[in-house]
């Protein structure tokens, strides 16, 4: 893998002064390896407590104080001292060099339109965004060899505010590259490196921008450059805003400029990982490349590259899909759909289900699904989801068979963990615990006693009081409150009562507003003066949603509204700061989204490291991970879509569980304050879900199920200049020419004793029998996987030229009608039915 700037070796070449400075606060590797807070504080304790951002700190300190810290030789020796151990640490062998030392992969290319590094680095929403940075940050911790491509805005997503009506505001503060931990790509004469890529009217120009997190890169395009025509140069100006032709533009840009610039700085990707469909394009790209490089058409080029790409999608219902119109396709690609040698209605046919409807959309969830060798979806029960949302592209075959399996997301937790929470664990299960998953680190966290599980809550649940009433208090008198009502709302918290934590994207299907079904109610609950309890909320809802916007307003009506001085608050201008805070502090973390609409959600996975328990609805991550020592359930595990009875069954069931179990639980302590019952769930969560819902274990899996089999599969593929893609192409072609010819015959059958012996004529047509696979398929039962059971050539059937007849012995227990005789492409390599959706079935 290429970095624009090589760095020295670990213990040679030592920085002095600024660049040493600034080597260490340009890598991200600060936010979750606080090594070198120490250094920043002693630089500016005023502005590190402000920002904690070291590269914040560097940029706005005086000349004067920096110019003193470098003349005191303590502060240069801590400076030097940490300069070189973060060295060493990006030296030395990390979880994949041990474990795979002589891999096939040398590089996986990352690309997602969002990232969450940093709240220093505001290119995120959310969800998305979340999974890309706390995976990137997990791949530098194992050594796994990742670099990410993304998108650097101009304005990033919208910042909020609270009006003095209680509405949400967006705000667009800009993004000034100098004043973000990112350096510009220089070529190797020192010129700014560019990629482009053509639109209608001529060529965009794109700067190119690098992020060095730990070992690991990002790299991030942006179209601000004075090359471009005003219009061209707000391409990359927010995320997730505007319509669908500037969507369009970034998708292009992040998918065929990204590549474009990985060949631009030499690397050579294995694998090509796509979070999310939006970067789809770079499947394109890399077949292109692929055919200039071979000469190959591009139906062998991208077959020859597929095996090595892998789509992750997020997706829970296909409405969610980014979809173009065929005009804009045409606008925009025609040209370049020239440049693969495809026609127009062919590179349609990639994004659509039925490539002879000209009216049907552009699904870019569709062209990455046809452009990968592998599908995934973020958690079980997405994975099920994920099968039926794409199981039009597979007619004719079973939803279980559709190619869509699951990696479960992970969140990084040394990101996300508090500073005595990580004390806590260190001295449980020592410093290395998440780098590679140790065996025992369930079995040592448990012997941690209550006494010191009880006092991590204690002072953390403080923490957060603290925080979000000094935050609070800072954007009422910004709003222009007056003092002697922020006064009052400064006593609204108190750090000895039991806090509820609610924060994610107000949008309907996540239902924020289900805890106010009864406000009178939930009053009740929260002001019980013997077992109280207090509420913390946080969210933004898209500038276009206007009914998630009214979700939030409901809230702060409620909540100003009270005669009383309610025990919630809503903490404006939800980030990754004021994220980490939440997770950090809260006891219970609710999430109650329509089932299945959570793909899989990751904020509740963040308080587990921390002693938070969750209660939250049967979907996403905790329909695998609950039970009932570790949390509390919502809902019965099916699906009621948008039922507004349902909704108010479930609102009187969150209440209960409140009422009748989760209070009562927190406030029964025992002669020494204790409550033994709800510390031994927190011990459980810990010990049992934190290693399972670890970033690590999901980069792991990552890894050794996908990335490693990709860079194999792709090096078979693409060796002596995409051979193995040109013979898949001609046996495709085979397939569509010679398919219709397939036929059954009669089938018969006879039992003998607890066997039952089924046998078929198949007809094979123009088909060498070794090119078609006759097999015998049965449903599972009780949700077991399905019986593909492949049947024996026994010798020539009457009644037709190439046929045979096919021969299988099955259990006597189940009806002969239960089994289906069916046929199915075969050919050594080929991933059915990914890459060949043929199939018959007996009639």
């Amino acid at each position: 893998m290429s970095n624009p700037t090589p760095a020295p070796a670990p213990s040679q070449g030592l920085p002095k002064g600024i660049d040493a400075l600034t080597e260490l606060a340009m890598d991200l590797r600060w936010t979750w390896c606080h090594f070198s807070d120490e250094l920043w504080r002693r630089l500016d304790p005023v502005l590190w407590a402000q920002t904690t951002h070291p590269s914040s700190v560097l940029q706005s300190v005086s000349r004067e104080r920096l110019a003193a810290a470098l003349k005191d030789p303590e502060f240069c020796a801590l400076l030097e001292q940490l300069v070189r151990s973060k060295r060493e640490a990006a030296a030395a062998p990390a979880w994949f060099q041990k474990t795979h030392p002589k891999p096939p992969l040398t590089c996986v290319a990352y690309f997602c339109m969002e990232f969450m590094l940093s709240e220093a680095l505001p290119i995120y929403s959310g969800g998305l965004g979340n999974v890309a940075g706390d995976q990137l940050k997990a791949a530098s911790d194992l050594g796994v060899p990742v670099v990410g491509v993304g998108l650097l805005y101009q304005h990033g997503y919208f910042r909020q505010a609270i009006d003095k009506n209680g509405y949400q505001e967006a705000l667009y503060p800009a993004n000034d590259p100098g004043q973000l931990p990112v350096t510009p790509v220089r070529s190797g004469n020192g010129e700014l490196l560019r990629v482009s890529v053509d639109l209608p009217g001529g060529p965009v120009s794109l700067r190119a921008w690098h992020v060095q997190a730990g070992r690991r890169e990002l790299y991030l395009l942006d179209s601000n450059d004075d090359a471009n025509a005003p219009t061209r140069r707000g391409i990359t100006s927010e995320l997730y805003g505007g319509g669908p032709e500037l969507r369009l533009q970034q998708e292009m840009v992040l998918g065929i400029g990204g590549w474009r610039l990985l060949a631009a700085l030499g690397i050579r990707p294995e694998v090509c990982h796509l979070n999310e469909g939006h970067a789809a394009f770079a499947l394109l790209e890399r077949a292109r490349s692929f055919m200039k490089e071979t000469g190959l058409g591009f139906d062998a080029a991208l077959l020859a590259t597929r095996c090595g790409n892998l789509f992750t999608t997020h997706t829970a219902v296909a409405a969610g899909f980014d979809l173009f119109s065929p005009e804009l396709i045409e606008q925009y690609l025609g040209r370049y759909a020239q440049d693969l040698g495809l026609s127009l209605p062919g590179l349609l046919a990639l994004g659509r289900r039925d490539a002879h409807d000209p009216g049907e959309a552009f699904n870019m969830a569709y062209l990455a699904f046809r452009g990968s060798g592998a599908v995934n979806g973020v958690s079980e029960l997405h994975g099920c989801v994920s099968r039926h949302i794409f199981s039009p592209l597979f007619p004719r075959w079973p939803e279980s068979s559709v190619p869509v399996g699951h990696v479960t997301n992970g969140v990084h937790m040394p990101t996300w963990d508090s500073a005595e929470s990580d004390a806590l664990w260190t001295e449980a299960c020592g410093k290395g615990r998440w780098l590679g998953m140790s065996p025992t680190l369930e079995a040592d966290f448990r012997k941690v006693p209550d006494e010191k599980l009880w006092a991590l809550r204690a002072t953390s649940r403080r923490s957060l009081v603290e925080c979000s009433l000094e935050r609070l208090a800072r954007s009422l008198a910004a709003a222009g409150v007056e003092a002697s009502r922020i006064e009052k709302v400064r006593t609204r918290l108190r750090p000895e009562v039991l806090t509820l934590g609610f924060a994610r994207r107000f949008a309907a299907y996540k239902r924020p507003n289900l805890l106010l079904h009864d406000p009178a109610r939930l009053l009740r609950i929260l002001t019980n003066p013997k077992r109280p309890a207090q509420l913390i909320l946080a969210g933004k809802a898209h500038p276009a949603d206007k009914e998630g916007q009214e979700l939030i307003h409901e809230w702060i009506h409620f909540i100003r509204d009270c005669d009383t001085n309610p025990p919630v608050v809503f903490l404006s201008d939800y980030d990754m700061l004021l994220a980490e805070r939440l997770v950090q502090g809260v006891d219970v973390w609710i999430n109650n989204p329509r089932r299945p609409w959570e793909a899989c959600g990751t904020s509740g996975m963040k308080v587990l490291v921390n002693g938070g328990i969750n209660l939250s609805e049967l979907d996403g991550w905790w329909s695998e991970a609950y039970m009932p020592q570790v949390g509390w359930a919502l809902g019965d595990g099916e699906e009621h879509g948008n039922d507004k009875a349902w909704d108010a069954a479930e609102a009187e069931a969150l209440y209960e569980r409140l009422e009748q179990e989760v209070i009562p639980e927190f406030y029964a302590r025992n002669d020494k304050g204790i409550p033994v019952a709800w510390v031994s769930r927190i011990r459980e969560s810990m010990a049992r879900l934190t290693p399972r819902f670890a970033a690590d274990r999901a980069v792991t899996e990552y890894t050794e199920k996908h990335y490693l089999p990709a860079a194999s599969a792709f090096a078979l593929r693409s060796a002596e200049k995409g051979a193995g893609g040109q013979r898949l192409a001609g046996y495709q072609s085979e397939l569509l020419r010679n398919w219709p010819s397939l036929r059954f015959g009669p089938s018969t059958e006879e039992t003998d004793g607890a066997n039952r012996v089924i046998r078929v004529d198949a007809f094979l047509g123009d088909f060498n029998p070794g090119s078609v696979r006759v097999e015998l398929f049965a449903n599972g039962r009780d949700g077991a996987e399905p019986v593909r059971l492949g049947m024996t050539q026994l010798g020539k059937a009457a009644g037709g030229p190439n046929g045979f007849v096919y021969s299988a012995t099955v259990t006597s227990s189940r009806p002969a009608s239960d089994f289906t005789p069916r046929m199915v492409p075969t050919f050594d390599g080929l991933a059915v039915p990914l890459e060949a959706q043929e199939i018959l079935w007996q009639k």
